[in-house]
C-alpha cells in the first residue's frame, strides 16, 4: 500500500511540475516576461506556433512585436489538461483560450490546444516539443470595463505588461483605502 501511494504522490507532484510550467508560458506571454516565458522551455526546445517554428526565443522574438503592435492587453487562459507521464517524459493536451485587447479598441478571441512533449532534466520539467492547434477565432464586442471611471478602482495599480503589472508586488499589499 505504501509502494501505491508514493507512485500516486509522485505523479501527482509531476503533474502539478507541469501544470506550473505550462502556466509560466502564459504568464512570461501576458507580462512580457521574456525570462519567465522562456523557464517554460528547455533550451533546444522546438515550437510550432502559426507560421513560425524553431526555438523558444525565436518564437518570442517572432510574437512579441506581433503583440505589441496590435494589442493593449492579452490573456493567455489555460483549461483542462490531459498528462500522460512514462519516466522523465511527458505528452499533454492542454486546452486554452486567447483573448487579445487590440489598440483599436476591439477583441480577438481564440481557442485551441496545445500539445505537448515535456521532459524533466535534471529533476526540472520543461517543455521539448510544442504544437498549437488554433481551433477557432472570433471578435466578440467590446464594451466599457466596469468601475474604470470609478473614483481611486485603480489605486492598487493597473494592468501592465512588465514587472510593474501589481502580480510582481511583494508582498502584495491593499493601497486602497
Amino acid at each position: 500500500m505504501a509502494n501505491e501511494t508514493d507512485a500516486a504522490l509522485e505523479q501527482l507532484l509531476a503533474k502539478q511540475a507541469i501544470r506550473e510550467c505550462l502556466e509560466q508560458f502564459c504568464r512570461g506571454m501576458d507580462r512580457f516576461d521574456r525570462d519567465c516565458f522562456l523557464s517554460a522551455f528547455h533550451d533546444d526546445a522546438v515550437i510550432a506556433a502559426g507560421p513560425y517554428v524553431g526555438d523558444a526565443a525565436g518564437c518570442w522574438d517572432w510574437a512579441m512585436p506581433l503583440h505589441e503592435q496590435a494589442q493593449d492587453r492579452t490573456q493567455h487562459g489555460l483549461l483542462q489538461s490531459g498528462i500522460d507521464i512514462d519516466g522523465d517524459t511527458a505528452h499533454a493536451e492542454t486546452y486554452y483560450r486567447f483573448v487579445g485587447c487590440n489598440k483599436d479598441g476591439s477583441l480577438l478571441m481564440a481557442g485551441g490546444r496545445y500539445i505537448d512533449r515535456l521532459e524533466r532534466r535534471g529533476g526540472i520539467w520543461r517543455i521539448a516539443l510544442r504544437t498549437n492547434l488554433v481551433e477557432w477565432s472570433c471578435a466578440p464586442p467590446a464594451i466599457p470595463l466596469p468601475f474604470a471611471d470609478m473614483a481611486g478602482a485603480d489605486a492598487n495599480g493597473v494592468s501592465s505588461r512588465d514587472m510593474d503589472d501589481p502580480s510582481y508586488r511583494r508582498p502584495l499589499v491593499n493601497l486602497r483605502s
